[in-house]
């Protein structure tokens, strides 16, 4: 279901949008977000280090794959299915159903950085037409009138509204863009955000956008308020996320732009590309689920100390499972995102780590995430450096891209001679 209300009417624009910027002057100051724990995380790098992300795509170069597992116990080898590009990285290409999964995926040893495949936009729908006036109510409460998607702003964190706003066939109206969205449509489009994911209000403006999507994963929370000060349709979008919810915000973004038929095509689109791959997934792992992997998910920024654990209701629980995995957090009943300690740590004995590509190299690699984590090497993922990466702005994005992340991740936790 939609996280968003809407309701498409004909009538007089000038009023409607007259009457909503009254609404968001008067709730825009006492509707105030909840960041998440990642949120703040992110704030407090920022403060620390105001430099653009060293993973961050530039000019839509495709997030690939690269290799660095040593494979051992199998003995099997595999037809090579990958294909090498001009930096090195490695693609794989035979489809999940017919590799050849390990034995027990707790039994190879190595490091892997994996990436999804850069896919063509491939709109739903090709010209549409909004329906507008279109006034929804957002995931905050606010009731909101878009009466103009000319120019459109999409941002979030990992950059799925922006992509999904193409696939509803609206990428010509986008006028800027995070600095998570890199796919090679949007790639030309100037960034509105500054030391990584802070959003700037004079970068925004300069764009004269007529709406703009976005959730609480960006900040300051100022520079939203100015938005919809200056009269500008702002339209705060449920910033949880999951595997459950990537269709929900797809049909959510079409109803926000007049194009809930749209956004339900595209919502279907998504959700049947997941549950294929979850199919998938499953027939890939062990029957047994006593040599499945338990899975934990670090997020680590070493320039500014931040170690957190991420549990229930992070994202990253929903990712876990949709992998066949055992969520070791959430079995000792770790909530949310949560600082690491070293007790916690050693009890959950996890056999595989998940975790972000920036976050790693923020650490000098695995050598330097167990220097600075020694509780690590207490667990079998620690003891075999079994621990598995991908780009910051796909991992948790739970988009358009979702099934392309549950299929990367698959091979490296199935079957990683794939990917050698």
């Amino acid at each position: 279901m939609s996280h968003l209300t809407a309701r498409h009417d004909g009538g007089r624009h000038d009023a409607a949008r007259h009457q909503t910027s009254e609404q968001h002057t008067a709730q825009s100051h006492t509707v105030q977000p909840h960041p998440s724990p990642l949120h703040t995380a992110q704030s407090r790098i920022a403060q620390h280090d105001a430099r653009p992300h060293p993973r961050r795509r530039a000019l839509g170069a495709a997030v690939l794959l690269t290799v660095t597992a040593l494979v051992a116990g199998c003995g099997m080898q595999l037809p090579l299915a990958s294909h090498a590009e001009d930096d090195g990285a490695v693609v794989g290409t035979q489809p999940l159903a017919e590799l050849e999964p390990i034995a027990d995926p707790r039994d190879w040893t190595g490091e892997i950085t994996v990436g999804t495949p850069d896919r063509p936009v491939e709109p739903v729908a090709t010209d549409p037409s909004p329906a507008l006036p279109a006034t929804v109510t957002d995931a905050q409460g606010t009731e909101v009138t878009v009466t103009d998607t000319s120019r459109i702003l999409a941002l979030d964190l990992y950059g799925s509204l922006s992509r999904i706003v193409f696939e509803l066939g609206l990428g010509d109206s986008v006028v800027g863009r995070d600095i998570s969205s890199g796919f090679p449509e949007i790639a030309d489009r100037p960034v509105v955000t500054s030391n990584g994911h802070e959003l700037t209000g004079e970068a925004i403006l300069d764009l004269a956008p007529t709406v703009i999507l976005t959730d609480t994963t960006l900040g300051p929370w100022d520079v939203v308020l100015q938005m919809r000060d200056a009269g500008i349709p702002v339209v705060v979008l449920d910033s949880h996320r999951s595997l459950d919810t990537s269709a929900d915000l797809a049909e959510a973004t079409g109803a926000a732009l007049g194009l809930p038929a749209e956004g339900k095509a595209l919502a279907e689109r998504t959700e049947a590309a997941v549950d294929d791959t979850l199919a998938q997934v499953e027939a890939l792992a062990p029957a047994d689920a006593a040599v499945r992997p338990r899975v934990i998910f670090l997020y680590v920024r070493g320039q500014s100390g931040v170690y957190y654990l991420f549990g229930d209701e992070s994202g990253a629980d929903s990712l876990i499972e949709g992998l066949g995995g055992i969520d070791a957090a959430a079995e000792v009943g770790w909530k949310g995102m949560r600082p690491l300690n070293d007790e916690g740590l050693v009890s959950m004995q996890p056999d595989l780590v998940l975790l972000m590509t920036g976050g790693l190299e923020s650490v000098g690699g695995v050598d330097g995430l167990l220097e600075q984590v020694p509780a690590l090497a207490q667990t079998p993922a620690g003891e075999n450096r079994r621990f598995v990466a991908m780009d910051d702005t796909e991992i948790l994005s739970f988009g358009p891209k979702s099934a392309d992340v549950l299929d990367a991740l698959a091979r490296a936790f199935y079957a990683p001679e794939s990917l050698s």
